[in-house]
């Protein structure tokens, strides 16, 4: 169905981060001819996206993170670093980041990101096997069709080498359709009356907010609604450039996000089930309580046995190691009460689970001490934004206590980021079309991302997988609430992308091969045959894991081609399993099937952390052995 007639095709919607992340692993994955087609329909975003592309991200924004964190490969956890200090092409960079040494616990600047994911999709490209092209398409989808051969995909504007594409619309054919559409803006309730006004800054990872920011006289009186990562990179931004005037921080609960330790790693501790969170629910105080009291011992059992752990990262800990109990806690929660608890608590969940690195967060804090400073945070929600005769606008706030009202006049009001998790309320032409179609459905239990299943495939209202077409990213925000106990921004941001990445580039490949073999059938029925996939074990069988793991993991053409060369001599000496062809090449090819799921399993466990998984799976080198 390729345009290259060599090989099925590929078509990723979307090519910022999560789009970019899974291209590179169709790329690296894939061992007969492939067309990979990377779709975007804003050219800035491409290997980008809001979050890091750099006309909405001035040097001053750096990642909330350490950029020890910030590697696409959770098997190469120093990637990004080294390539930062080693790859990168400086030329243009301003101080300090021109001669800066980049370190696993320190800061990077947002902006660089996007040409880290250039360059290790170029590498993807040229390192890929012969056959397997990509091809980067500019174009916005707008439906797609669920066909017996695959799923015809309408692109307005479609323009892409060697595609038939130009004004108007455009139906393209594909084998299987990733969706990687990531943020979606939501129109905040408080500013219909100025969204348009030249004070008012709807998104401040646009050009046009950065460059109103920036303009804006020292001695200004900024509103900046929201407390959290998207308020500090604003408020950071105008400090460094020697903000004096007054900057009010507007936040509904009054969270601030924890600034890291020095030398912060991340890790993974192991806590008993708070088994009282398994307990009926009855009603939300009465549940409330019961998390509070398990939550606090919790807390207190890490402070006592792990002193190691600095205390400002004790919460984010207690937060890991509940994860795998969470979803059965959750399924106790009837699905209202479970949107108004995320909806309610949403904020304060994120900031356990992540904080932000001193860069970020020292020039705030300073500012807001002593009292009287030039930051102060204001708690209450925005209830309106009005213009005013001066040029200036007033910001309504109630207080989340008392209902109190207070009025900020500001020359210059920021927004939040807001994105929109509903799906149903989000206005694009793609989204309205999956969902009058039936093809894609709104998460029923969280109201967040859609219904999806183990391997990130949409599902039809009757739970049905809608076709061969798979989702990375935000899109699967609700499933990992209630599915894996993820939380905060950990059900989205690069951590979920990594593994979404890794999952459905695999199985995307692995049904294009089984269906071109006709094997598909053959695979179901032994998939269904052995509940528990690794009791087929048999002599060379983990020996096969190892390798297919290692294969996976691996950057070079050659490198690949030599461990697959070992893998084929692998499987041939695996014994007899149930349920297989008797001739060799079916029952080689379903095997290897079996052993790349296993290989992928291993490649995504989060109960570990990134450096753990190398030593586990036995690829560690010498950087993880200095630490």
């Amino acid at each position: 169905m390729s345009g290259t007639g060599m090989g099925p095709r590929v078509l990723i919607v979307g090519a910022g981060l999560a789009g970019t992340a899974t291209a590179i692993r169709l790329l690296r994955f894939a061992r007969r001819p492939l067309e990979v087609v990377l779709l975007e329909r804003r050219p800035d975003y491409r290997s980008a996206g809001v979050a890091y592309h750099r006309d909405g991200n001035p040097w001053d924004h750096v990642f909330n993170i350490q950029a020890g964190r910030m590697s696409a490969f959770r098997e190469d956890v120093h990637d990004f670093v080294r390539w930062a200090n080693s790859e990168a092409d400086r030329r243009g960079w301003p101080e300090p980041w021109a001669g800066f040494e980049f370190v696993e616990e320190g800061p990077a600047p947002r902006r660089i990101f996007q040409d880290y994911l250039i360059d290790r999709l170029a590498e993807a490209r040229r390192e890929a096997c012969p056959g397997v092209v990509l091809i980067e398409a500019d174009g916005e989808a707008v439906d797609l069709e669920v066909r017996s051969t695959g799923v015809d995909v309408t692109i307005d504007q479609l323009v892409g080498e060697g595609l038939a594409g130009g004004p108007g619309a455009t139906v393209l054919p594909a084998d299987h359709v990733v969706l990687a559409t990531g943020l979606e803006l939501r129109e905040p309730p408080f500013a219909t009356e100025v969204r348009t006004h030249p004070s008012f800054v709807r998104n401040p990872y646009s050009a046009a907010g950065v460059r109103k920011l920036t303009a804006l006289p020292p001695e200004a009186t900024v509103a900046i609604v929201g407390s959290v990562l998207s308020a500090y990179d604003s408020a950071g931004l105008l400090l460094r450039r020697g903000h004096t005037g007054p900057i009010h921080l507007i936040s509904k609960t009054g969270t601030m996000f924890r600034t890291y330790p020095g030398g912060h790693e991340h890790g993974v501790i192991r806590l008993p089930c708070p088994k009282t969170l398994l307990e009926p629910y009855r009603n939300r105080a009465e549940f409330l309580a019961r998390v509070r009291a398990e939550w606090e011992q919790a807390c207190s059992t890490v402070a006592r046995n792990h002193p190691e752990v600095d205390p400002g990262v004790v919460p984010e800990r207690v937060a890991k190691a509940w994860e795998p109990h969470l979803p059965e806690a959750i399924e106790r929660i009837p699905s209202d009460e479970l949107r108004g608890l995320l909806d309610e608590f949403g904020t304060a969940i994120a900031a356990f689970r992540v904080g932000a690195v001193e860069y970020t967060m020292a020039i705030i804090e300073r500012a807001m001490r002593p009292a009287g400073g030039p930051v102060e945070l204001v708690v209450g929600k925005v209830e309106g934004v009005t213009p005013l005769e001066s040029g200036r606008l007033a910001v309504t706030v109630a207080s989340s206590g008392s209902g109190e009202r207070q009025r900020i006049e500001a020359d210059l009001v920021v927004s939040n980021f807001g994105r929109e998790s509903d799906y149903s309320r989000v206005g694009g032409p793609l989204w309205r079309n999956l969902l009058r179609r039936g093809t894609a459905v709104p998460h029923g239990r969280t109201g967040r991302g859609l219904e999806v299943d183990d391997q990130g495939a949409l599902l039809t209202p009757e739970g049905e997988p809608a076709g061969p077409i798979s989702a990375v990213g935000v899109l699967r925000e609700g499933d990992e609430i209630v599915r894996n106990g993820r939380t905060g921004a950990f059900t989205f941001n690069l951590a979920a992308i990594k593994n979404h990445s890794i999952a459905v580039a695999a199985r995307a490949i692995e049904q294009l091969e089984l269906r071109e073999d006709g094997l598909a059938r053959n695979m179901a029925e032994f998939g269904g045959h052995v509940s528990n996939i690794e009791e087929a074990v048999h002599q060379g069988f983990e020996e096969a894991v190892v390798l297919e793991v290692r294969r996976l993991a691996t950057r070079a053409r050659t490198e690949r081609e030599l461990l697959d060369s070992r893998l084929e001599a692998c499987i041939g000496s695996i014994g007899e399993l149930p349920a297989l062809p008797t001739d060799a090449p079916r029952r080689g090819l379903l095997i290897r099937t079996v052993v790349n799921r296993v290989a992928v399993e291993r490649l995504t466990d989060v109960s570990v952390t990134p450096r753990q998984l190398r030593r586990q799976l036995g690829i560690v080198n010498a950087e993880d052995l200095e630490v």
